[in-house]
C-alpha cells in the first residue's frame, strides 16, 4: 500500500483546467493550450507522499531549476516559456509556477551515475553492473565510477516504484536515434552540472532527467528532444558535500534524508514494510530538512535565499 496519504483538492483557477496532481507538483492548461506547472510543498518518502509540508520547498525547486536551465542553455532546450503569475492564481503561487511549453514526453526517466549508491548499488552488489552495464570489481557504497554512466528507468505512478532498465529497452520503446540523443544529452548535461557542483563544494553523485518533444516533430527525424520538468534539484538528485565523502558508507545529502531517517526509526512508530500510512513529520524534521534544501540552494547558485 502506498501513494497519498492525504491527497489534496485541486485549487480552482479562472482560465485554467487541472490535468494532474503528482507527488510534488500540479499541472494544469491555460487557455493557449500551455502547461501551467505548481511545485507545492509537498515531500514523499518510501512510494508515499507525506501528510506533512516543508515550508518553502516548492519554490527552492523551482528557483534551482531556473538557475539550472538557463546555465544548460547551449546543450539542450528546455520547456519554460515564463514565470507570470496566471491571472486569479492564489499568491501562494508566486516564485513556484512555471509556464511551459506542452511537450510529448519521452516515456523514460533519464538517470546519470558518477556515483553508486541507491539502486544501482543494490544491483551492483548481485550481478557487478548496473542496467546491463558492467563495472569494476571492489567497488563499494559512494565510490566514484570510472566514468559517468546512463541508467534510464521507466517512470512510475504516484506510489510506485521507477524500474531501472538496459538501454535496449530505451532504444526498443523509443527507437535507435531518440535513444543515443538521449543518452547523449543526460551524460552532457550531467558533466556540466557534476563540474559546476563539485566547484562549489558538492558532488553530484546522480541525477534524473525528464525531456520530451513538441508535439510536431514527434516521430520526425532528428527531433531534438527539450529539456522539461525539474532539473538537478535535491528531489531529482543526490548532492553530497565534498568535504564529508568518504566510500564504504551511506553519505550524508542535501534532501530528505532527516525525513527518511526519522519514519525509519523508532520515534516515528511506522512499519514501512506495513499496510498504515505514515505519520505527520514532527517540527524538527521539517525545519532540518527545510534548512537542507536552503542550503543547496544556496551553495549551489551563490545567492541567498529569501
Amino acid at each position: 500500500m502506498s501513494g497519498f496519504v492525504e491527497k489534496p483538492e485541486p485549487v480552482e483557477v479562472p482560465g485554467l483546467e487541472h490535468l494532474h496532481t503528482g507527488k510534488v507538483r500540479d499541472l494544469y492548461r491555460n487557455e493557449r493550450g500551455e502547461l501551467v506547472m505548481v511545485a507545492s510543498d509537498r515531500i514523499s518518502a518510501y512510494d508515499w507522499v507525506l501528510p506533512t509540508e516543508i515550508p518553502d520547498k516548492g519554490r527552492v525547486l523551482t528557483q534551482l531549476s531556473l538557475w539550472w536551465f538557463d546555465l544548460l542553455a547551449d546543450l539542450a532546450p528546455n520547456h519554460v516559456l515564463s514565470t507570470e503569475l496566471p491571472a486569479g492564481a492564489p499568491a501562494d503561487w508566486e516564485g513556484r509556477t512555471l509556464i511551459c511549453r506542452s511537450l510529448e514526453m519521452a516515456p523514460v526517466e533519464c538517470v546519470a551515475r558518477g556515483y553508486l549508491t541507491g539502486s544501482g548499488l543494490a544491483e551492483y552488489r548481485e550481478t557487478r553492473t548496473v542496467c546491463g552495464l558492467a563495472l569494476p570489481e571492489g567497488l563499494t557504497d559512494g565510490s566514484e565510477l570510472p566514468t559517468p554512466i546512463f541508467t534510464p528507468a521507466t517512470k512510475a505512478d504516484v506510489g510506485e516504484h521507477d524500474e531501472n532498465v538496459a538501454y535496449e529497452e530505451v532504444v526498443h520503446r523509443i527507437g535507435a536515434e531518440p535513444a543515443a540523443q538521449l543518452r547523449q544529452a543526460t551524460l552532457a548535461i550531467y558533466a556540466r552540472a557534476r563540474d559546476i557542483a563539485r566547484e562549489r563544494g558538492i558532488i553530484l553523485a546522480d541525477t534524473k532527467f525528464e525531456f520530451g518533444y513538441a508535439p510536431a516533430t514527434v516521430g520526425a527525424e532528428g527531433a531534438e528532444p527539450v529539456l522539461a520538468d525539474e532539473v538537478l534539484t535535491p528531489d531529482s538528485s543526490r548532492f553530497w558535500p565534498v568535504d564529508s565523502w568518504e566510500p564504504g558508507r551511506a553519505q550524508p545529502s542535501f534532501d530528505k534524508q532527516f525525513v527518511r531517517d526519522w519514519l525509519t526509526s523508532p520515534a516515528s512508530g511506522w512499519d514501512r514494510h506495513g499496510e498504515q500510512p505514515p505519520p505527520p513529520l514532527p517540527d524538527e524534521v521539517v525545519e532540518r530538512t527545510r534548512a537542507k534544501y536552503i542550503e543547496a540552494f544556496e551553495r549551489l547558485t551563490g545567492n541567498r535565499w529569501s
